[in-house]
């Protein structure tokens, strides 16, 4: 399988929302994927691994594995742009999933990313 839809499924497994929006859904995929192709099979296989529910627009998060910061965010200096915001960044932060390293982002796009904001 694509290494983009592993890594998608990691970060929808540690999503720290009960439910969200579709929309905000797929803009977190985005750090990940821009192909909606690849959107969609991320989408579709989580929700045939029961890691998530689909229903009018919402998706609910069925896990409840969360991001340990201490353990799986790791923060690198250097002359980064943010995968989400692409903002300038001399301190990027990356997630370690079980599917790879996504990153880097800022230090808000990470907390929004990772559902803390």
């Amino acid at each position: 399988m694509d290494e983009r839809v592993e890594l998608g499924l990691a970060l929808l497994e540690r999503l720290e929302y009960e439910s969200l929006p579709l929309p905000e859904v797929v803009d977190r995929i985005e750090t990940v994927t821009n192909d909606p192709i690849v959107t969609r099979t991320i989408l579709d296989e989580a929700e045939l691994r029961g890691l998530i529910e689909r229903e009018e627009g919402i998706v609910r998060v069925k896990s409840r594995q969360y991001v340990r910061f201490e353990e799986q965010v790791v923060t690198k200096e250097g002359d980064f742009s943010c995968r989400r915001c692409g903002s300038s960044l001399s301190t990027g932060y990356f997630l370690k999933l079980e599917g790879g390293e996504l990153g880097p982002f800022g230090s808000s796009c990470i907390r929004k990313v990772t559902g803390r904001e």
